[in-house]
């Protein structure tokens, strides 16, 4: 029995074993069937109203208006602010060219300076200091 048991297990190796040293044949792609050209002048529709859309004499919708607040980040505690995405920063309504991200105020005036607080005191930066919109808009 004990022989009976090392032949099936002899077998059973080099069986598998034969599988594992042979690579698949690749057989080679199809071709890839296209097309031909369309035969021709061809015709692009012109812009306007799309067929079941609104109608031409409809006066088109209004723009969205800017948000107030920005998805990602909290407005500035206790000051009237709105968020302006293009910069990605909220600028505060009572105080001119003063931004506010992050728990940091940024002031521009002729050059920036940062603060945790909107009265100072305020420290010196340059622009690689501010977020990338604020410094891109005010680029010299």
């Amino acid at each position: 029995m004990n022989s009976f048991a090392r032949l099936t297990v002899i077998a059973l190796a080099l069986g598998l074993g034969a599988c594992t040293g042979h690579r698949p044949v690749e057989q080679p792609a199809p071709p890839i069937e296209t097309a031909p050209p369309p035969k021709g002048p061809v015709v692009t529709p012109l812009p306007g109203p799309k067929p079941g859309g609104p109608k031409a004499n409809q006066p088109a919708a209004a723009p969205k208006p800017m948000p107030r607040t920005s998805a990602s980040f909290a407005p500035p505690p206790g000051g009237a602010s709105h968020w302006d995405p293009k910069m990605g920063v909220y600028v505060l309504d009572k105080q001119p060219n003063t931004f506010y991200r992050q728990r940091t105020y940024y002031r521009w005036n002729n050059g920036w300076s940062w603060s945790v607080n909107p009265e100072g005191p305020w420290q010196e930066t340059d622009s690689s200091g501010v977020p990338g919109g604020l410094g891109r808009a005010f680029a010299q």
